[in-house]
């Protein structure tokens, strides 16, 4: 049977079809990839680690706080492969075993040649399911994995395990009662027998651990443990010098051996220990088939490196080395070390690897640092983009633009001499004499045309700050803040840009405003961003407790635009202390989380102090005070609204309530009927009136919220019909404009008019967050961060709530798109394409010099960095702009207006002589 030829009309509209889609498709090519983007990786805080150089792939095995487990290049630092768990509770990882290396050398576990019978590596996580897992840590693969669900889930919290003999023990302690022990087969996971009950009163949360297979307790003076696999079992007790001043910790790698006081000790009678050792940081290894310790203390910028051999407390010469430590990095914790014959068999070479407090990872070898992971970026907190400064030719120009005589003879002078001076630094650095480059303009940190060159900096959890290329993705300089911590309510640390680049030759200044770890007083971090470099005193600690903070509208004379606190006594307090008088008249509001208070403020300057008036409150808990807030929502400070209106049909303005001083507060409570409600509330902070509330009931969190301009789109989990839904609101003042020159929320305000739609996204939002440009001419998009590590970009048209259900003419004259709840995610719009990022928490942006395009910053376990044009590059040629094609047309058509030009001419005098 022969299947019929397709018509000549079929096949013309076959190729219109297939030219339409292809002119409709907007996608990223090949050689754009990476040019305007860059993904750093990471693994996040090192939890546990081990070193492997004999293998026949020498590696580093890490299993990190933010539930990855991956392989670490030793000679690079690079990361092999990585594997990023499960998140929350089912994917903290409570034990990892390598093979061949638990208490016992001779006990392995690794799988022969075609069998699935152990393991490279396992690993348990999580409790209730706890799950465990054998792995092939050539690639990364999972091999096998079993799981057990216990009985009593709350208890399943304190469990504890470890790997004795080829079984996996788990332990379910029930405080101030027993232990129970179960033994199971590690690859297997069928039991070795049943469950033993071991009584044990003394048991306290807090102060047991795990020390191999003893648990141990301390109490004033006492260790107090237990052998868990002995067969007779019997309470150890060991009595200490003093009472411990740090938590206990146990050394990894010996049964019974606790780290107490920056001492060794021993509740093992089997294992002796060297009692006069006292340092930071301890290690268990083997040299010379021989169990050592190493031990690491840094001493100023010096770390220092030194090991004993266990069984006689004798030094080992071969590995006491002295490194140079910077102190960005931290205070080091020693996590593992490993040895291996060098090439020439002349001695060993040995590699340490630590953990800092600063929450990076250090690789030691041959005396020197070998490489490092800044792991702190795993969990980036703030972002701000800072342009760069100007060069010295363009500053100089602008100077000579601020001059403020209105002379026109003087403005020559000035030009004229201006000139002169950039001829002879030209000349001078062209015989190399000129002035040397700055560092800045060494490093390449010099303005470019259109602005989108900028520092990017970026605050950790840990209190480390980075200054980044957001073009090329090199660190620039890094700095660390040893004794700082986030906020009370989940407040985390701010980041405050409070002068920009933009005010030559004043350097810009930025300011990290944190709690003090030991005090919980204020800290304030003033310093450089394009530097690095401390700043306007640098660091001050306050003497009081941050409460809520906020940057004055005004500026001095040096454009430095103070920071105005307020305390925990509701005192007000402005840094710089010269900017006083600019916070009279400013309001604050406070917003408590627990309790769903607000709390209003209007400053007030008497004399040379700051008074703070409460003049309005507000609670958001209900009758009952089960309502907790669970988002704040504000606009952006440096957002630009362009246009007021919006053109309807009929070619009527339908005029936007753009309220500076809204913010949007969700509270969420627990209902008897709809298991959870919603609620959101959009309140003047300024007078504190409510200007719109709405309820959702059974829905949950998450919930991601954006505010901007007019507009509020959030996404929330509806436990109906269990799915994402976004739900976006726009507010408008109706056919007049009320505050059409100066808005104020002092006046009687009116109740907006407000348009409302739900749409269905079919994946989970993780993070959202709205484009800014310059001048905001260009259209809004709103990026959603899914729990897929990608980054939708979704045009605004698609979550307008005005789309009409049925395509009318209307809906047609406004450009509105027929309602359909689903959003569509085209891969097209995916602005990381393949860049994943894993754990995405956070998306910033910030506007570039050009109108079109906005910068963006995703960060999460990794940071990813590109830019977006929501218009497309209106204002930008593009790069395959044909200049040579355009260049001929331009002298055609200018020759030829020339030609034409003189053929006229001598037509008319010919036309004139007759």
């Amino acid at each position: 049977m022969r299947c019929p030829l397709p018509t000549a009309g079929a096949l013309i509209s076959l190729s219109l079809s297939l030219l339409l889609i292809i002119n409709t498709c907007s996608a990223l090519y090949e050689d754009q990839i990476k040019k305007f983007d860059w993904r750093s990786v990471h693994v996040g805080a090192l939890k546990q680690a081990h070193i492997d150089l004999n293998n026949f792939q020498p590696r580093v095995l890490v299993s990190t706080h933010e539930q990855v487990v991956a392989s670490i290049c030793p000679k690079s630092g690079e990361i092999i492969w990585r594997q990023v768990l499960e998140g929350n509770e089912r994917g903290d990882i409570k034990l990892m075993q390598a093979s061949g290396f638990s208490d016992d050398s001779s006990d392995t576990a690794a799988a022969p040649m075609g069998s699935h019978l152990g393991f490279d590596l396992l690993t348990v996580q999580g409790s209730a399911p706890a799950l465990v897992r054998g792995w092939n840590t050539n690639i990364g693969a999972i091999e096998w994995e079993w799981s057990i669900m216990p009985l009593n889930v709350e208890r399943a919290q304190d469990a504890l395990w470890f790997y004795s003999n080829s079984a996996l023990y788990h332990v379910l302690p029930a405080w101030g009662s027993h232990l129970e022990v179960t033994a199971y087969f590690a690859t297997s996971g069928h039991t070795t027998g049943g469950t033993s009950k071991i009584m044990a009163a003394w048991i306290k949360p807090d102060s047991c651990l795990l020390s191999g297979t003893y648990f141990v307790c301390q109490e004033g003076k006492q260790l107090i443990s237990i052998d868990l696999v002995a067969k007779s079992t019997q309470v150890i007790s060991t009595t200490l010098e003093s009472e411990p001043t740090t938590k206990i910790q146990a050394l990894s790698g010996l049964k019974g051996v606790l780290i107490v006081n920056k001492k060794l000790i021993s509740v093992n009678k089997a294992q002796s220990v060297c009692p006069d050792l006292k340092s930071d940081t301890y290690v268990v290894g083997s040299f010379n088939y021989r169990k050592i310790v190493v031990y690491a203390d840094l001493v100023k910028d010096l770390l220092k490196i030194n090991a004993v051999y266990l069984d006689n407390c004798s030094p080992v010469p071969e590995l006491e080395q002295s490194v140079n430590f910077s102190e960005d990095y931290g205070t080091p914790t020693f996590r593992a070390f490993d040895c291996k014959l060098k090439r020439n068999n002349d001695g060993k070479s040995c590699m340490f690897l630590f953990a800092t407090s600063a929450e990076s990872i250090v690789g030691v070898q041959q005396g020197r640092i070998r490489w490092t992971r800044e792991e702190s970026l795993a969990n980036v907190i703030d972002s701000q983009f800072i342009d760069l400064p100007l060069a010295d030719t363009e500053g100089t120009l602008e100077n000579e633009m601020k001059g403020k005589s209105g002379d026109i003879a003087s403005a020559f002078l000035r030009r004229i001499t201006t000139q002169a001076l950039q001829i002879k630094s030209l000349f001078l650095h062209v015989i190399g004499l000129g002035p040397p480059p700055t560092d800045t303009q060494r490093a390449g940190l010099v303005r470019d045309s259109f602005g989108l060159h900028k520092m990017l900096v970026l605050l950790t959890r840990s209190g480390k700050i980075f200054g980044v290329d957001n073009v090329a993705g090199k660190h620039h300089w890094k700095l660390y803040l040893p004794n700082v911590a986030s906020f009370e309510n989940s407040e985390q640390m701010r980041l405050i840009v409070q002068r920009t680049s933009k005010h030559f030759p004043l350097q810009p200044l930025c300011t990290i405003v944190a709690k003090a770890a030991s005090t919980g007083n204020g800290i304030l971090f003033r310093f450089n961003p394009i530097t690095g470099r401390a700043a306007e005193g640098g660091l001050l600690e306050l003497d009081y407790k941050i409460k809520q903070l906020s940057l004055l509208p005004e500026t001095p004379q040096d454009y430095v635009k103070a920071i105005l606190i307020l305390d925990a006594a509701n005192q007000a307090h402005v840094h710089p202390k010269h900017a006083t008088p600019l916070a009279h008249g400013m309001y604050l509001y406070t917003a408590d989380v627990k309790t769903s208070e607000l709390q209003g403020y209007f400053v007030k300057n008497v004399g040379s102090s700051l008074t703070c008036l409460p003049i309005w409150n507000v609670r958001l808990g209900g009758h009952n005070s089960e309502q907790q807030i669970i988002a704040v929502a504000g606009k952006n400070p440096i957002e630009h609204v362009h246009s007021q209106g919006r053109v309807l049909g009929d070619r009527s303005v339908l005029y936007k309530y753009i309220n500076p001083n809204l913010v949007a507060f969700v509270t969420q409570a627990p209902d008897a009927t709809h298991k959870s409600v919603l609620h959101l509330y959009l309140i003047d902070v300024v007078s504190g009136s409510v200007i719109f509330s709405m309820t959702h009931r059974k829905v949950r969190a998450p919930l991601h919220i954006v505010h901007s301009e007019n507009w509020l789109a959030y996404s929330f989990f509806n436990e109906k019909v269990r799915r994402t839904e976004i739900t976006t609101l726009e507010l408008y003042e109706g056919s007049a404009q009320g505050n059409n020159s100066v808005w104020s929320s002092l006046q009687a305000p009116f109740m907006p008019l407000v348009e409302r739609q739900s749409y269905i996204i079919p994946t989970i939002v993780e993070a959202m967050r709205e484009t800014i440009t310059e001048r905001g001419i260009t259209n809004k998009h709103v990026l959603i961060g899914t729990a897929s590590g990608s980054i939708v970009e979704m045009p605004w048209h698609l979550l307008d709530p005005r789309r009409p259900i049925a395509s009318t003419t209307q809906g047609r004259e406004e450009g509105a798109i027929p309602y359909i709840p689903e959003l569509p995610l085209p891969t097209e719009n995916h602005i990381n394409y393949n860049q994943t990022v894993a754990r995405l928490r956070h998306i910033y942006t910030a506007p570039s010099g050009l109108e079109s395009t906005c910068l963006v910053v995703a960060t999460g376990l990794d940071v990813f960095v590109t830019r977006v044009a929501p218009s497309k590059t209106f204002d930008l040629l593009k790069e395959d702009f044909d200049y040579i094609l355009i260049s001929i047309v331009l002298v055609v058509l200018t020759s030829g207006s020339l030609i034409v030009r003189h053929l006229s001419s001598r037509k008319l005098l010919k036309q004139a002589w007759k």
